[in-house]
């Protein structure tokens, strides 16, 4: 029996769940595929494919992480969480298959390694690579945060890194792109003007593990930065000192529309709010 479960979540994921799954298919995994309302041939490839399929409304990624651990068809040790447009390297399959034949007793989860293709293209530059994200971990004593945006896992327990990549193809064509980021820039916009902490938050700390040094970088530097010049420092940042201008024209359209053009929408939401509510105050 598998000690280990993969989970998907999917909506409309007809064109990248098929690369996903052949991704996965040399894992000694059971693999659960939880949709939010596809409309497309989604469920029927997973289905195909032989995973167990469940169908639950989507409230926000979080929430449907946690969901799903929650009702996964098998209880297994472990989980892996991936996105339909995320695939395994085969190094990662080998090392995540040799990890589950005796998994040491006092680690609770594993960062693993993003790599990330724009337009065809690794993204290897702009401080996008190596990412460490917390993907594979004991569901006994781990869950997602209750963010709308840029949710993490938090364990209970030692963390550890795996030694090889998996791959996120950032979205099929730039429209799909564009459509996701102006929704998620309303996310992203409530989280930085509500900022949580507490016991199921990944703790910001400049010395931490890979995602809290993040969490510390957005909290403590650019959270405090003043709105829409943090912008473009940020891509500057990127794009100029940590070398972003190496990944080609590809790397300028990336770094800019994911490093600036994303980030003056999210301050520009934050700034209507305000205004909103000064307004309202006012009255």
């Amino acid at each position: 029996m598998p000690k280990l479960t993969v989970i998907i979540l999917t909506l409309n994921e007809e064109v990248n769940l098929p690369l996903c799954l052949q991704s996965i298919r040399g894992l000694t995994a059971d693999v659960f595929v939880l949709d939010s309302g596809s409309t497309d041939r989604t469920v029927e490839i997973a289905k195909a494919a032989g995973a167990v399929v469940a169908a639950h409304p989507f409230e926000n990624y979080g929430a449907q992480r946690n969901w799903a651990q929650q009702h996964m068809p098998k209880s297994t040790e472990w989980v892996l969480h991936l996105d339909a447009d995320e695939r395994l390297t085969p190094e990662l399959v080998t090392e995540i298959n040799s990890l589950m034949t005796d998994p040491p007793p006092q680690v609770n989860g594993f960062l693993l390694r993003k790599r990330t293709y724009f337009m065809g293209k690794w993204m290897r530059h702009g401080g996008h690579y190596p990412s460490y994200h917390l993907r594979l971990l004991r569901p006994a004593h781990g869950r997602c945060e209750n963010r709308l945006y840029d949710q993490h896992f938090v364990v209970d327990g030692a963390v550890k890194r795996l030694h090889h990549d998996y791959i996120d193809v950032v979205a099929s064509d730039l429209t799909t792109w564009t459509l996701r980021h102006v929704r998620w820039a309303g996310m992203e916009a409530q989280e930085l003007e509500q900022e949580r902490s507490g016991k199921d938050q990944v703790q910001p700390k400049m010395l931490g593990n890979p995602v809290q040094r993040r969490r510390w970088l957005r909290v403590s530097l650019y959270g405090n930065a003043p709105l829409f010049l943090r912008a473009w420092l940020y891509w500057f940042y990127r794009y100029f000192v940590r070398l972003g201008f190496l990944d080609g024209r590809e790397g300028l359209i990336f770094h800019f529309l994911q490093g600036c053009w994303f980030r003056f929408q999210v301050d520009s939401r934050i700034y209507e709010e305000r205004a909103r509510l000064k307004t309202r105050r006012a009255k």
